[in-house]
């Protein structure tokens, strides 16, 4: 296991869709496992591949008293109530902005054995399932926020010391999805 580099806004690598896991061996496996040390050692609520620059769908989570992992993983929405609620992202160090997401989900997918997971959230969990699986698909949470917001967020990326500004790829509006 090893505590990896999470990569920052602006690294083109946060901004692809990744492609499915294919191989179900020692090396999905050790992923997950770095996925799960980085996160922890980050205090993270979730951590999705290509945060570490892996373009696979894969992300691990730990957050409302429930912790896992899923491989190519899908979301099914459950009712169409949605909760605005703060959310911040490893990727953009110390920003937290109010954003809408589906109230209750299920998520399904494989864990690194190949074996079939079911994981039904509401709430915290909902929005941190959502919120991976976006990475999956290239969609950071800034893309979620309401013009406001968003332009808050982006004030306050741009002042940060951590950002250097190269490599920004703008996303498009993902709010068609709801």
């Amino acid at each position: 296991m090893t505590v990896r580099r999470i990569g920052r806004f602006g690294d083109p690598a946060l901004r692809r869709a990744s492609v499915e896991v294919v191989d179900v061996d020692r090396r999905l496996r050790a992923l997950v496992r770095d996925l799960w040390e980085t996160m922890e050692e980050r205090g993270g609520a979730g951590l999705a591949a290509p945060q570490l620059g892996v373009a696979l769908r894969v992300f691990t989570y730990h957050c409302d008293g429930y912790a896992g992992h899923l491989v190519n993983p899908s979301l099914w929405w459950s009712g169409e109530e949605t909760r605005d609620g703060p959310e911040g992202c490893l990727s953009v160090p110390g920003l937290f902005r109010r954003c809408r997401r589906r109230r209750f989900v299920v998520a399904r997918g494989w864990n690194m054995y190949g074996e079939p997971v079911e994981v039904s959230g509401s709430e915290l969990l909902a929005r941190c399932l959502q919120h991976e699986v976006d990475h999956l698909d290239g969609i950071l949470f800034l893309d979620r926020l309401d013009e406001r917001e968003r332009g808050s967020a982006f004030r306050a990326i741009r002042a940060a010391s951590w950002f250097d500004g190269s490599g920004v790829v703008v996303g498009q509006d993902p709010h068609s999805s709801f």
